[in-house]
């Protein structure tokens, strides 16, 4: 197997990523989980760089340690308030094969940044498993 990659054959870019704005509320991080069927999604701030990733967990272990937790919460609450059990870790343009196999042994997607930590985009399962098939022999 080919020991160096070209990280932008796995790269999804930014641009056809969904993502979630630091200051997002909590309805809003909701609403992207529901409507695209995501379980984890990356954080980035205002000047693009990338902050964290929050998964339905923790929204959800957010409202169950909320007492009262309504609607209007949801409305108000930024999801920078919440957190994060498991942050997903992200690697840069430059990562190895190891850091980025190692890396969706534990994650759904990998978020990548530039040098200056700013979000490029995402490396999925699924790419990875796909690269390591084509490169195996193996047919399935």
């Amino acid at each position: 197997m080919n020991t160096s990659i070209d990280i932008f054959e796995f790269l999804t870019p930014k641009k056809t990523t969904h993502y979630l704005n630091a200051d997002s509320t909590i309805r809003q991080a909701i609403e992207k989980f529901d409507h695209h069927k995501f379980s984890v999604v990356s954080v980035i701030d205002k000047g693009g760089k990338f902050v964290s990733t929050i998964s339905e967990g923790d929204i959800l272990r957010y409202i169950k340690n909320t007492a009262r937790f309504d609607i209007t919460l949801a409305e108000n609450v930024c999801i920078g308030e919440i957190e994060r059990y498991r942050p997903y870790a992200a690697v840069g343009l430059c990562a190895s094969m190891k850091d980025i196999f190692s890396a969706v042994l534990d994650q759904n997607f990998v978020p990548v940044v530039d040098d200056r930590g700013v979000f490029s985009g995402i490396i999925k399962r699924r790419t990875v498993l796909n690269y390591l098939i084509r490169n195996s022999g193996v047919e399935l």
